[in-house]
């Protein structure tokens, strides 16, 4: 879905209810700053697909959004047991937002292991909406409830909406050929109308979904368009929901433009197709499949028009294996895993840097270790992407911050690797592939020209005078060897993983060529142009001053990487609105540090640097910049909340 907006704010990351009016009508409508709402149920009722579209037409309306999608690692967990709760949460609003929310407003609960697994993130007062078909003796049990919820004062605190879903949607649906279990199908259907009543939400684009959703089978899609609208005409004329919420677009949160929601996975899809244009070059991925990896080679595969051909290998091996001939082939060459899949690639990325070959390997990281948490976020594969290889294998590493900012690490990360011949690294995580936000469509005139030039004959002379291609004769600037094509008359040349002859690639053990070598591939990535590190700090003159500062200024900085960016910026923000001096930076490169990353440490009394690992950044920063960087870390397979580092970062401060 794609909407117009105009020029950006800046607001805290809070909620304020605003003014109060009521329609020609019975029913009172109420303005929100922003709301975040929650559905859970079991991994069966569709809660992730309920979500997405109402995602779908919260982007379309205009506001800024961000969501947590969160379900099982199973393909069908016990039905109605706390392990088997799928959930989604979104968080929208008039104004610039930066995370899914710290607790939900409204929690859609469709049975009793749904609330049970939700209740202790939803605040005192907030709306809870439960199918109270669902809260049967036996369903209570299984999860623990030795009496009913919704009956024994338990959730007095709350703002409870008790509604017979399964009912209303058979009753809605009486009309049609279906069973039972058919028609149960579609309350999730049933509980989007009513939400998109709630919160005033377009309709028009969900039922255009579901009809070519079920393209196929049109009483289906009849059905559960039928649910849609029974759902939203509930709420209109039930007197439980006495109340409805506008929450206005997002009119002045982003610049100018064309904008569309978009998940991480998606935007690297789209950010590596622009690529392979930009370049002049076919773009090639092997990958296997992996969660929460696999939506990349799922998405590539829909673009053959624009010359991308995946390949879904029998293995992680054979993947990076393919994508790796595939460079050696002049194609820009791609393979998608997770971190378990990075391991086992990790010799044939030693052997892409001894080629010295593009090469895009890009990690969705997930909770482990070894197979761990499947479809759970965390950053614990920095380490492994800097140093899990033998011998000395240095390969750039790049991170993205936000769902929409894949698409331009992914540019980013083709810009290394085929100016600088070199597999690179791209960490992205399960918080960015499959969280989503709206995405400003770049014009092609934004787009970086990654046009390269491949080795078209000889490039050395002999002492006889006779003229000859050197494969490892490098680029003065970058150090990059050529790109020869195989077939190309006139470039034969050795290649494989067994150390390389300067300039002529023959093999060679010799000590002092390998010394060289070795110093002259680190020296490649030591020398990878990045930008300058830049630093959010508002206090005066902070600009300007070159060592610590003075009473007014800042004397504390967060430094962040990856998907952390969200949580930090809303928390830093709570802070300065407190009324707190503290400093913010994010790196995207990782590998090699920005240049004035020293400096930029220098400048500050304290560092704190969250991360969703043990401290792995901090072990980095705390070695080449002599740092006592201050570690805050989190490995429970969630996010950070906003809440939780607001608190630690002002303990930071005080400390």
């Amino acid at each position: 879905m794609t909407s117009q907006v105009s020029s950006p704010s800046e607001q805290a990351d809070e909620a304020v209810v605003g003014e109060q009016r009521k329609p020609a009508g019975t029913k009172d409508v109420r303005r929100l700053d922003r709301v975040i709402i929650r559905f859970a149920g079991d991994s069966g009722d569709g809660m992730q697909l309920t979500g997405d579209r109402f995602t779908s037409e919260t982007a379309s309306f205009g506001n800024d959004l961000s969501t947590l999608p969160n379900f099982p690692a199973e393909i069908r967990a016990p039905a109605g047991t706390l392990p088997g709760v799928s959930s989604f949460q979104l968080h929208f609003a008039d104004h610039d937002i930066l995370t899914p929310g710290d607790a939900p407003n409204v929690l859609v609960a469709m049975n009793p292991a749904a609330l049970k697994a939700n209740l202790g993130d939803v605040p005192r007062g907030a709306e809870i909406i439960v199918n109270t078909d669902e809260f049967t003796k036996r369903a209570m049990q299984k999860v623990g409830y030795a009496t009913s919820p919704l009956e024994d004062g338990s959730l007095d605190g709350y703002s409870l909406h008790p509604v017979p879903l399964t009912t209303l949607t058979v009753e809605a649906l009486k009309e049609f050929d279906l069973t039972r279990k058919e028609a149960e199908r579609s309350k999730n259907m049933f509980a989007l109308g009513l939400l998109s009543w709630m919160y005033h939400r377009p309709t028009e684009g969900t039922e255009k979904f579901l009809k070519s959703k079920f393209a196929k089978k049109p009483d289906i899609a009849a059905a559960n368009i039928t649910a849609f609208r029974a759902g939203w005409n509930f709420g209109e004329t039930t007197e439980d929901f006495a109340v409805s919420y506008e929450i206005a677009p997002a009119t002045t949160a982003f610049p100018v433009g064309t904008y569309r929601n978009i998940s991480g996975n998606l935007a690297l899809s789209y950010g590596l197709i622009a690529a392979s244009r930009q370049a002049d070059l076919p773009l090639y991925l092997g990958s296997y499949p992996i969660t929460p990896a696999s939506d990349i080679l799922h998405e590539l595969s829909r673009h053959k028009n624009f010359g991308v051909r995946t390949f879904q290998a029998e293995d992680e091996i054979a993947g990076i294996g393919a994508a790796l001939g595939a460079a050696f082939g002049g194609s820009l060459a791609v393979t998608t895993t997770s971190g378990p899949g990075v391991a086992l690639k990790s010799e044939t990325i030693g052997l892409a840097v001894s080629l010295e070959l593009p090469l895009l390997v890009i990690d969705i990281q997930r909770g482990g270790p070894s197979t761990g948490l499947p479809t759970k976020t965390e950053q614990a594969d920095l380490l492994q992407a800097m140093f899990g290889r033998n011998g000395e294998a240095p390969v750039p590493v790049i991170a993205p911050c936000t769902p929409a900012d894949c698409f331009d690490a992914a540019l980013e990360a083709a810009r290394i690797a085929l100016t600088y011949r070199t597999p690179v690294m791209l960490l992205s995580d399960g918080y960015l592939a499959n969280g989503s936000e709206p995405w400003r469509i770049p014009e092609t005139d934004e787009l970086p020209d990654l046009t390269v030039q491949f080795a078209q004959g000889p490039n050395h002379t002999l002492d006889d005078g006779s003229e000859v291609f050197w494969p490892y004769k490098r680029d003065p600037q970058t150090l990059a060897r050529p790109w020869a094509i195989p077939g190309t008359p006139g470039l034969e040349h050795r290649i494989g993983g067994i150390e390389k002859e300067d300039g002529t690639g023959n093999i060679s053990y010799a000590p002092a060529n390998h010394d060289f070598m070795v110093r002259t591939r680190q020296a490649k990535i030591d020398g990878i142009e990045v930008p300058d590190l830049e630093v959010d700090d508002p206090s005066p003159s902070s600009q300007l001053r070159s060592s610590r500062g003075g009473p007014n200024e800042a004397k504390t900085l967060v430094l962040g990487w990856g998907s952390t960016y969200g949580p930090i910026t809303a928390a830093v923000r709570r802070l300065r609105t407190a009324g707190e001096s503290i400093a913010q930076a994010h790196l995207r490169h990782l590998n090699p540090f920005p240049r004035n990353l020293g400096a930029v440490l220098g400048r500050y009394e304290k560092v704190v640097i969250p991360e969703m690992n043990l401290g792995q950044l901090a072990t980095l920063i705390r070695a080449k910049y002599l740092v006592d960087a201050h570690s805050y870390n989190q490995v429970n397979g969630m996010p950070f909340k906003a809440e939780q580092l607001a608190k630690a970062l002002k303990e930071a401060i005080d400390a």
